[in-house]
């Protein structure tokens, strides 16, 4: 389940001091908060991974695994506020800002499709 992010270039973020460093950096950041999860996650990693292959993306495409790098994962959903905990999440940010964001009720039960859709459209709209 890591592997099928970090083969099409995501960087896995274990700690919360390399979530802050990513988030905070200059340019876009794509975090996606992985999950076991099969309901849901089974459709979001094909999603992320179709998103991922748009010309336009974000400079960097990060992720942490929820129920394993709790602090990574508790840092990341701290800059995901007022957006409650969520996993599967995947959420886009613009000079450390929050620009976009799904949440797991807005990834489950739709295809992979429609999920890489609405990803792509806020690629093309910040990145």
């Amino acid at each position: 389940m890591r592997e099928e992010l970090t083969r099409v270039g995501f960087e896995e973020l274990k700690d919360a001091d390399a979530v802050t460093k990513a988030i905070e950096s200059e340019g876009t950041v794509f975090v996606m908060v992985n999950s076991v999860c099969g309901c849901a996650a089974a459709n979001a990693r094909p999603a992320v991974r179709m998103a991922a292959k748009n010309e336009k993306h974000p400079d960097k495409m990060v992720t942490v695994f929820a129920g394993m790098e709790a602090d990574a994962v508790n840092k990341a959903r701290a800059y995901m506020l007022p957006y409650p905990p969520s996993s599967p999440a995947m959420a886009l940010f613009k000079d450390g800002k929050l620009v976009h964001i799904i949440e797991r009720h807005q990834i489950e039960g739709r295809p992979a499709q429609m999920i890489a859709d609405n990803l792509i459209g806020a690629f093309e709209q910040y990145c």
